[in-house]
């Protein structure tokens, strides 16, 4: 039932979250691993429903939310350079390897290049949700995280598109995509710096109750559908969402009451689901790719995104943050694995070797971050 499951995930969330702060981890570290004790693959007390899906997705999209409301603007212009190499080279070396895997392993041209395409992708939720616990998110690493992260996304859809038509499995116009992307990015712009402000304004002075966070939700996640429409993830809205609604004068309300929704249930609910959605039949065979593959993938987007940021000024073990803060690969790299799947471009027992390298970067994620960002001082 689902109410049952939801009161499970909640009171286990909170528990695994404060035994892994006790033993000197990221409390998200003891959530995700406690939804693979819940999981099908382990105790099986929870399942992984197309409801408690919705629910996380709806948890990621808050917490992506969040992070927006907390970025500086300026700051993220000042961290364009150092984003931009940071998102190519995190793009560039994984999809390399990938490539070079994928041949090595004999699979085929374009399933070799996909499996690359796979390796380049990043979500930066668990990174995000790290650094607001070791209160580093609006560091100049965090920054340059965020806005790598965005680079990386447009950049990896972009390249999918390409792939897709070159493979025949879609008829789909490389610039035509391009295009959507400029005009949804343009278009997202205009909204926040036009029409977001007046809208604050008009629904916050509705004469009804928790007008001003209702109306903050509804621009969330309207950003964040109209995000997918175009073929950009809805983190990727829900933070430009939180951007634009951090310029306004209600920014400070909205956050603290975002805090308090998507902390009690949704956000617990997304990391504890990620453990759920792991499941291992069928790995036995492939054990050894599955360990290759996630070292491979953990190592190129931390050199990678890592020699970008190098490149752009950052010294050596800032580099290494900001490498870091890159490598899980997350819901993002699911998706991306799904429409291989449907594509036949990735084989269903590849599918399930991409889940576990999924799950191995967003496992070491939280531990690399609070190693490597250790005697560093917070952010404002």
């Amino acid at each position: 039932m689902l109410v049952f499951e939801l009161a499970i995930i909640l009171l286990a969330s909170k528990i695994a979250g404060d035994i892994s702060i006790k033993l000197g981890q990221p409390g998200v570290l003891g959530k995700l691993l406690i939804g693979i004790i819940l999981g099908p693959s382990v105790l099986g007390v929870i399942t992984n429903t197309e409801v408690l899906h919705e629910l996380s997705e709806i948890g990621v999209i808050l917490l992506m939310f969040l992070a927006g409301l907390e970025t500086d603007l300026d700051e993220l212009r000042r961290k364009g350079k150092a984003a931009s190499l940071a998102g190519v080279g995190g793009i560039v070396l994984p999809l390399a390897a990938g490539y070079l895997f994928g041949t090595w392993i004999e699979l085929g041209f374009y399933e070799s290049i996909f499996l690359g395409l796979l390796l380049s992708a990043t979500s930066v939720s668990i990174s995000v949700q790290t650094l607001r616990e070791m209160n580093k998110l609006k560091s100049d690493e965090g920054t340059t995280i965020l806005g790598a992260a965005i680079i990386d996304d447009v950049l990896v859809v972009l390249i999918l598109a390409f792939l897709m038509g070159m493979a025949g499995g879609e008829e789909v116009s490389f610039s035509s995509v391009l295009l959507k992307k400029v005009v949804f990015f343009a278009a997202a712009i205009l909204v926040a710096w036009k029409v977001v402000p007046w809208l604050m304004r008009f629904l916050g002075g509705l004469r009804t109750s928790e007008t001003v966070i209702s109306a903050a939700l509804i621009i969330c996640f309207l950003y964040a559908y109209v995000s997918d429409l175009f073929g950009v993830a809805t983190i990727i809205g829900a933070y430009i969402a939180g951007v634009a609604i951090s310029m306004t004068p209600m920014q400070h309300e909205v956050y603290q009451k975002t805090e308090t929704i998507s902390y009690s249930f949704f956000v617990p609910v997304f990391f504890t689901s990620i453990g759920v959605t792991a499941e291992f039949i069928g790995i036995g065979n492939h054990w050894m790719t599955a360990v290759i593959l996630s070292i491979i993938a953990i190592l190129t987007k931390l050199l990678g995104s890592g020699l970008g940021a190098r490149l752009a000024g950052f010294n050596t073990r800032s580099s290494l943050r900001i490498g870091t803060g890159m490598i899980s690969r997350g819901e993002v790299a699911l998706i991306i694995a799904s429409i291989g799947l449907q594509a036949e471009l990735l084989a269903p027992w590849m599918f399930t070797v991409s889940v576990v390298v999924v799950l191995a970067t967003t496992l070491v994620t939280p531990p690399l971050l609070k190693l490597f960002f250790r005697d560093a001082p917070a952010s404002g």
